[in-house]
C-alpha cells in the first residue's frame, strides 16, 4: 500500500470508522448469529453502540452502501488501515457476496506494517445473496493493520456490506464468556421443601454433590499408565473421559498381517472401566498414507486393500462394541486421501456406513487438525471439515448416523486467536452436531498455562462444544508438550490450571458439596447449577430424623429454571 500523509490518513480512517459503525455490529457471543448459515437477500441492520472500535460518539445513518473489492483485496476508493493495541481482542464481521462466480470461500486478512499476515476468518459465499463472515485478531504488537478480503481465487469479485470491528479487553472477553456459560452450561434451580399438607419446611438444609457432569474435560492416556501406579492414581482422581493416543491404531494392533494384538488397548480399557472413565475410540482407520501398517503400504492390489481394510473395521469395532462413547472412523480424511486414491472417492463414506451398521449407537467422528487452531490452514478449514461431514451423511444409508466433529486443537506456542477460534466453532457447530476438542495441546512456552486457560475457556463457552480431551499428563506419561505434573506428581503451572477448571466445572471426584438453606420467601435462593447428575440430601438442624435424599438431573432441555419439590414425611 502506498504511503499517505497524516492528514489524508486521518480522513480515510474516519471514513473507515463510519463504514464500520454504519454496519451491523455482530456480537461474537450472540447465539442468534453464532450458527447462522443461510445466505440472505438483504443483511439485517442493527446498530450496537458499545465496544465499536475507536468511536466515542453515536452516529446513525440508513445508508445501504455496497462496497466492491478490488483485485488486491481492498475496498475500492478507500483504505482499511486501522490502529490496534496489543493485549486487546478484536472481533470482525461483514456480510459478503460474489458478483459473478458462485460458491467460493471468502476470508478476511489483517496485514501489519511488517507484512505479517493474520487470516481472521472465512465463509462460503454465493452469488446474489449475502453470507456472514466472522472472525478477528488478537494482535501480538500494537500498531496499524490493513484489512483485506481474500477470495478463493485471485479473480473473485466480492462485494461487502456492514463491516464491523469490535474491541474487547481480555477482561471484557472473559466476562462475556462467563455470561454465556451461565446460559448454556447452567440452569437456575429452586428447591421447595414441604410437608405432606403442602406447608413449607422453613430453614431446610440442602446438600448438593454432582456425581456426573454433562460437559466433560478429559485427558489422553498411553501405555505408560500400565507401568506406573502413580500415573494411574493421578489420572483416576481427575478425569472422567479419555482417548488412547496410539494403542487402538491399526499399526499397533496388527503389526504383522493376520496377527492381531490388543493386549495394551484391552488393559487400558479395563483400567478405565474399573475407574468409571469413558473412552473415545481413536482410530479405526487413518487416511494418512504414512500411518498405515508397513505391510498394508506394500499391497498393490486394490481388492486386497479393501479386504484387509474391511477386516480391520470389523475386528476393532466388534471387539469394542458397546464399550466406547465414540470412534474416529477415518482419521484426518480432509487432509489425506489414502483410501480414496486406492478404493474410490467415496471410500470414507462407505467406511462410515459399515461402522454405523456394526455399532449403530456409537458416535462417529470426523477428526481433523488445524481446523480451529491455525487460521492459515487451507486444507482442513472449518468450511471443508463441515462439508466432509455433510458429504458422509449424504451418502446413501448414512442419514441416521450419530455424527460428530472432532477438532484436534494442536495450538502453536503463541497467543491464540480467540475470535477466529470462536468463528471456526460457529462454522463447525452450524451442522447441529456435537463438536469436541479431541487432542488439545501446545508446545512448552513461557505463557503456556495462560494460553491453555484461554483456549479451554473459549471452547467451554461455545454452545456447540460438548467436551474436551487434552493430550497431556504427568512427566512419567511422556507427554512432553503438555506436562501437567513432575516426576513426583506435583503440579506444573499448567497442571494447576487444569485442576482449577476441573474444580470450577465440578469434575474433580473429591469436590466439596454445595450446602445452602432454603428460604421460600426469597427468590434469590435459586441456585445456579451446572448441567449433570446430582445427589441431593435434605436435612433440618432443629428437626430430628428429618433427612431425605434424591437424585436430580439438570439439563438444558428443562429450561432456564427448574423447580424441585421435596415432600417430607414428618
Amino acid at each position: 500500500m502506498k504511503s499517505i500523509n497524516s492528514g489524508f490518513f486521518l480522513f480515510m480512517l474516519f471514513l473507515f470508522m463510519c463504514l464500520v459503525y454504519l454496519g451491523i455490529a455482530i456480537d461474537p457471543f450472540s447465539q442468534s448469529h453464532s450458527l447462522k448459515t443461510e445466505c440472505m437477500m438483504k443483511p439485517p441492520r442493527s446498530i450496537a453502540k458499545q465496544e465499536l472500535i475507536l468511536l466515542s460518539r453515536s452516529v446513525e445513518d440508513d445508508s445501504d452502501q455496497e462496497w466492491e473489492i478490488d483485485e488486491n483485496g481492498a475496498i475500492r476508493e478507500m483504505t482499511q488501515r486501522i490502529q490496534l493495541q496489543k493485549g486487546n481482542i478484536y472481533s470482525f464481521s461483514a456480510w459478503v457476496k460474489l458478483r459473478e462466480e458462485n460458491d467460493k470461500k471468502v476470508g478476511v486478512v489483517f496485514r501489519s506494517e511488517s507484512g505479517r499476515l493474520v487470516h481472521g476468518g472465512e465463509v462460503r459465499a454465493k452469488q446474489g445473496c449475502w453470507s456472514l463472515l466472522k472472525g478477528g485478531i488478537v494482535p501480538n504488537a500494537s500498531g496499524p493493520v490493513d484489512i483485506f478480503f481474500k477470495g478463493e481465487d485471485r479473480e473473485a469479485k466480492i462485494s461487502a456490506k456492514n463491516l464491523s470491528l469490535k474491541q474487547f479487553s481480555k477482561e471484557e472477553w472473559k466476562l462475556r464468556q462467563d455470561q454465556l456459560i451461565e446460559k448454556i452450561r447452567k440452569n437456575k434451580v429452586r428447591f421447595e421443601v414441604t410437608y405432606k399438607n403442602n406447608t413449607a419446611v422453613k430453614d431446610a438444609v440442602i446438600s448438593l454433590n454432582q456425581t456426573k457432569p454433562s460437559f466433560l474435560l478429559g485427558c489422553g492416556m498411553n501405555f505408560r499408565i500400565l507401568q506406573s501406579e502413580g500415573y494411574r492414581k493421578w489420572f483416576a482422581a481427575r478425569f472422567a473421559i479419555t482417548s488412547f493416543t496410539n494403542e487402538m491404531k491399526w499399526y499397533r494392533t496388527e503389526e504383522v498381517r493376520g496377527k492381531e494384538n490388543y493386549t495394551a488397548a484391552d488393559s487400558m480399557l479395563k483400567f478405565a472401566e474399573e475407574n468409571n472413565i469413558l473412552v473415545r475410540g481413536h482410530t479405526v482407520l487413518w487416511d494418512d498414507p504414512r500411518m498405515q501398517p508397513s505391510w498394508v503400504k506394500n499391497i498393490k492390489d486394490p481388492e486386497d486393500v479393501m479386504n484387509v481394510t474391511l477386516n480391520r473395521i470389523n475386528s476393532v469395532m466388534n471387539r469394542y462394541k458397546g464399550k466406547l462413547t465414540g470412534w474416529d472412523v477415518v482419521n484426518e480424511n480432509v487432509h489425506w486421501d489414502y483410501f480414496e486414491k486406492i478404493l474410490g472417492v467415496n471410500a470414507s463414506s462407505r467406511f462410515y456406513n459399515l461402522a454405523y451398521k456394526l455399532d449403530p449407537n456409537v458416535t462417529l467422528f470426523v477428526n481433523e487438525y488445524n481446523t480451529i487452531e491455525n487460521p492459515k490452514e487451507v486444507t482442513a478449514t472449518p468450511i471443508k471439515v463441515k462439508e466432509k461431514m455433510e458429504e458422509i451423511l449424504a451418502n446413501q444409508g448414512n442419514e441416521n448416523i450419530k455424527g460428530a466433529i472432532g477438532a484436534q486443537g494442536h495450538f502453536s506456542p503463541t497467543q491464540p486467536n480467540l475470535p477466529y477460534m470462536r468463528s471456526a466453532l460457529d462454522t463447525l457447530g452450524s451442522l447441529g452436531l456435537p463438536v469436541w476438542i479431541t487432542e488439545l495441546d501446545m508446545p512448552t512456552c513461557p505463557n503456556q498455562a495462560k494460553y491453555m486457560e484461554e483456549i479451554l475457556r473459549e471452547a467451554y463457552s461455545h454452545p456447540a462444544v460438548e467436551g474436551i480431551i487434552i493430550f497431556g499428563g504427568p512427566e512419567v506419561s511422556g507427554f512432553d508438550k503438555l506436562t501437567l505434573a513432575d516426576k513426583d506428581f506435583n503440579n506444573t503451572e499448567t497442571g494447576d490450571v487444569i485442576d482449577k477448571l476441573l474444580k470450577e466445572w465440578q469434575q474433580i471426584n473429591s469436590q466439596i458439596p454445595n450446602i445452602f438453606t432454603v428460604d421460600h420467601e426469597n427468590e434469590e435462593e435459586d441456585v445456579s447449577l451446572l448441567h449433570g447428575l446430582y445427589n441431593v440430601n435434605v436435612t433440618h438442624p432443629q428437626i430430628k430424623n428429618l433427612s431425605t435424599s434424591l437424585c436430580l438431573e439438570v439439563t438444558k432441555e428443562m429450561g432456564p429454571r427448574q423447580v424441585v419439590r421435596v415432600v417430607i414425611d414428618a
